[in-house]
């Protein structure tokens, strides 16, 4: 189960979920059917308990890997990085009684979590890192999710040669996870540009797709059924597992 269904299906690097890559396998609509039968069970069996393993500060990688779609080009983007992010802001709504919008300031002085984690790509390597930043269950209990609430979904700035936006998902349960978090340093330094500056989501009990960069909006709800794709992520949209636990 987990990554090991990955690998005997077709190989962690054939899938290639952190990066723009087609293939065979990729495009194999039976390897995905099994893996979608599969995904339930994997997460009821193993869920989200306990934690990842931590590191020492002499096991981190100092040139820490880049993955994912391009950093964002547009204007906006580019505004906020020449102003250190003076204009960004974190917005929490959705299905909340409470909604919440964040400076980056007032996110940096919310900071509480620093561990020592190794982020897993669906491609096949690995990569030890020192991640900073404020634990997601701090920012939803700020925001109050409603009864019906069910899942969170993040919405990113950066988009697809097509103009697809990305974005991801967690339920409740994987977002209360004391790991699960809005990263906001990496490595004793503020996150740059390439590696999802200002906010970056950081799951380190999943595979990378799922640790969104550059996110702007944490959206709380009840389904993402008819949130783009509808599969809650836009990997997921494009056959990958929505439960990626590793």
């Amino acid at each position: 189960m987990k990554r090991r269904l990955f690998v005997s299906i077709g190989g962690a690097a054939a899938l290639a979920g952190c990066a723009r890559i087609s293939n065979a396998v990729n495009d194999n609509g039976l390897v995905h059917s099994i893996i979608g039968a599969a995904q339930p069970l994997d997460h009821a069996l193993i869920g989200t308990h306990g934690r990842v393993r931590t590191y020492r500060e002499s096991d981190i990688d100092a040139d820490f890997r880049i993955d994912s779609l391009d950093t964002p080009s547009d204007s906006h983007y580019r505004d906020l990085v020449k102003t250190d992010y003076a204009g960004y802001r974190l917005v929490v709504d959705g299905a909340v009684e409470a909604k919440q919008v964040f400076a980056l300031a007032e996110l940096r002085a919310m900071q509480t979590y620093s561990e020592i984690t190794r982020h897993d790509c669906v491609e096949g390597w690995s990569a030890i890192g020192k991640w900073a930043g404020v634990p997601l269950a701090t920012v939803l209990a700020m925001a109050k999710p409603t009864p019906a609430t069910r899942y969170v979904v993040f919405h990113c700035f950066d988009r697809d040669s097509g103009g697809q936006p990305y974005y991801e998902s967690l339920d409740l349960h994987e977002a209360a996870h004391p790991q699960t978090v809005l990263a906001l340093a990496l490595n004793d330094r503020p996150l740059e540009p390439d590696h999802g500056a200002p906010v970056r989501l950081r799951v380190p009990t999943q595979l990378g797709y799922k640790s969104a960069k550059w996110v702007y909006r944490v959206e709380l709800a009840d389904s993402f059924r008819a949130i783009h794709g509808g599969n809650g992520g836009y990997w997921e949209d494009q056959g990958y597992e929505w439960y990626a636990g590793i």
